[in-house]
């Protein structure tokens, strides 16, 4: 399975580099809470360090500062491989931001990742990216990401199961 998600945005790749670099800290504006469970690490962005959001568990692979964040999924989750975020520069003025999972499904996950968590995590990503471009370069270039109805529906299930 391979996923991608980005977005380019009118802001310096050393300006959103320092977003990323905030992750999981008490000045995370990149991590799009409180309409999604918070990312959490037990030791912030070092490598080894262990967390998630929600019940999607993970640590800590690689980080190259204001550059790239890996993540190894838990080999509990029934996902083998890893997701990241990566920026790269588009100009002087102009960057990309890229959020990539690879990975194999099994056991369950192999019906949960199609059905239900794909497009949790899409919306997901398209509500970060919103948040990056907000800080990064000041606003939106285009109008707020809107969750699609299969996403909402699911979201308002999960409410309901609370």
């Amino acid at each position: 399975m391979r996923n991608v998600q980005q977005r380019s945005i009118n802001a310096s790749a050393d300006r959103l580099g320092a977003l990323l670099d905030r992750v999981s800290t008490a000045d995370d504006r990149l991590w799009p809470t409180p309409s999604w469970p918070p990312l959490v690490l037990d030791a912030g962005l070092t490598p080894g360090s262990r967390g998630g959001h929600g019940p999607i568990r993970y640590s800590v692979t690689e980080y190259e500062p204001g550059r790239r964040l890996r993540f190894s999924f838990d080999p509990e989750l029934g996902l083998d491989g890893h997701h990241e975020l990566v920026i790269t520069a588009e100009g002087p003025d102009r960057s990309r931001l890229t959020h990539t999972i690879i990975g194999t499904t099994r056991g369950r996950m192999r019906i949960l990742w199609p059905l239900l968590i794909r497009w949790l995590h899409e919306a997901l990503m398209q509500d970060l990216f919103d948040n990056a471009e907000r800080a990064a370069a000041g606003g939106l270039s285009r109008r707020p990401a809107r969750w699609p109805v299969w996403v909402r529906v699911l979201r308002r299930v999960r409410s309901t199961r609370r």
